[in-house]
């Protein structure tokens, strides 16, 4: 690949990623401050959670509004749309009087943040495919990895000299600077003569289409569920860390960071193995890893182990999101491409959905750190099951 290409490709990794990584950006920025928002709302834990799943439910179903969207009108416009709410939606948490506004004002501010997730697969769908596109995804995976690192980090250093809503604010202000990189940085990459000629029921007929692909749901359930365990720990271990082993929100943070860390390393070796041993094998891999870290840690959850052994089968837990999640989107992605934007919205909804219903689960039991536990294995275990009864091409 010669330079121009290979920096090309670089600015629009960094471009799509950071539009990507809105998803968890809007999420994990303020996980931190999730205790302290609970407080000052004068409302239960259980409440505080449902503005992260009211977020997680945006994210997923917002993908089906946008990704159809720019099958039909191209991939600028409709993104341009999502970052204009996003700003309105972020403003709104800044100032909702009680938990009752901060959860629809979440709920849209996912929506919107849906429109950076989605078009981000949709664009690297129309310009890669086969291996290209695995690399690119997980090309996307390491400036998307950055966010669920450096989010909390800075979420709890924020807190420090400001309170949760500043940390909406400066949501507002992230969202207009996505707004006007997009708009100088990006070019229309569907020309109109390959875009949906039809109307809205056009749009959601390629859907439901999809929904038939039995291969292609099968990765696209699977890698959501892999995905409902990482977030029912994105859900969980605030309380579970800072409340059940009396982190601080820095230390929180730090811990956080660490498992992010793994999450990108194991994103950037499986791409470098897949073109060798192929995308299917890496996710069959993934798969058999995640279900060996999720049993020990239910063991050291039960036992109520010490910190440290908490955190070791935690942080390979979170790893293999690495290793499954670019290799099955790829795989997923690579079998569609006039239904790009439909294919991702899909891929995005499994994903966010699935998440939005394990993080009340986590929820349920009075020992917090076996509640995240269990529902971590619960939904690798039911990814695995999907896997195996839906996607049989041989790796």
């Amino acid at each position: 690949m010669s330079a121009h290409l290979q920096e090309k490709r670089l600015g629009y990794a960094l471009v799509l990623g950071s539009l990507a990584a809105l998803g968890p950006l809007c999420t994990d920025l303020y996980l931190p401050a999730l205790p302290e928002l609970a407080g000052e709302l004068n409302t239960s834990t259980a409440s505080a959670q449902l503005s992260l799943t009211a977020g997680l439910l945006g994210l997923g179903f917002g993908q089906l509004i946008f990704g159809p969207l720019s099958d039909r009108f191209g991939r600028i416009r409709p993104l341009l749309w999502s970052l204009a709410l996003l700003l309105a939606a972020s403003v709104w948490c800044a100032v909702a009087p009680d938990i009752h506004q901060l959860i629809v004002a979440r709920l849209l501010q996912g929506i919107a943040g849906a429109g950076g997730a989605v078009l981000s697969r949709a664009v690297a769908r129309d310009l890669y495919n086969g291996h290209e596109l695995t690399r690119f995804f997980a090309l996307l995976m390491l400036v998307n990895g950055l966010a669920p690192i450096i989010a909390p980090v800075l979420g709890g250093a924020m807190l420090s000299w400001m309170n949760w809503r500043g940390i909406f604010g400066v949501l507002a202000v992230i969202s207009i600077m996505l707004f006007a990189s997009s708009a100088l940085k990006l070019h229309e990459t569907l020309p109109p003569e390959r875009r949906s000629q039809g109307g809205i029921f056009s749009m959601l007929g390629s859907v439901f289409s999809l929904l038939k692909h039995r291969p292609f749901m099968g990765l696209c359930l699977t890698q959501g569920f892999v995905m409902a365990g990482m977030f029912a720990y994105i859900g969980a271990s605030p309380f579970v860390l800072q409340q059940i082993y009396h982190l601080s929100p820095q230390m929180f943070s730090l811990c956080f960071a660490v498992n992010g860390i793994g999450l990108v390393i194991s994103a950037q070796v499986s791409t470098r193995f897949s073109r060798r041993y192929g995308e299917m094998a890496l996710v069959k891999t993934g798969l058999c890893i995640a279900a060996v870290a999720s049993v020990a840690l239910v063991i050291a959850a039960s036992l109520g182990a010490p910190l440290i052994m908490l955190l070791v089968p935690l942080f390979f837990s979170v790893m293999v999101i690495g290793i499954v999640s670019p290799n099955a989107g790829s795989l997923a992605m690579q079998s569609q491409g006039e239904n790009a934007g439909s294919a991702s919205a899909l891929l995005g909804v499994c994903m966010f959905a699935l998440g939005a219903l394990a993080v009340p689960v986590t929820g349920f039991g009075s020992m917090p750190a076996l509640s995240m536990a269990l529902t971590m294995l619960g939904c690798y275990a039911i990814a695995i099951l999907l896997f195996v009864t839906l996607v049989r091409k041989p790796a």
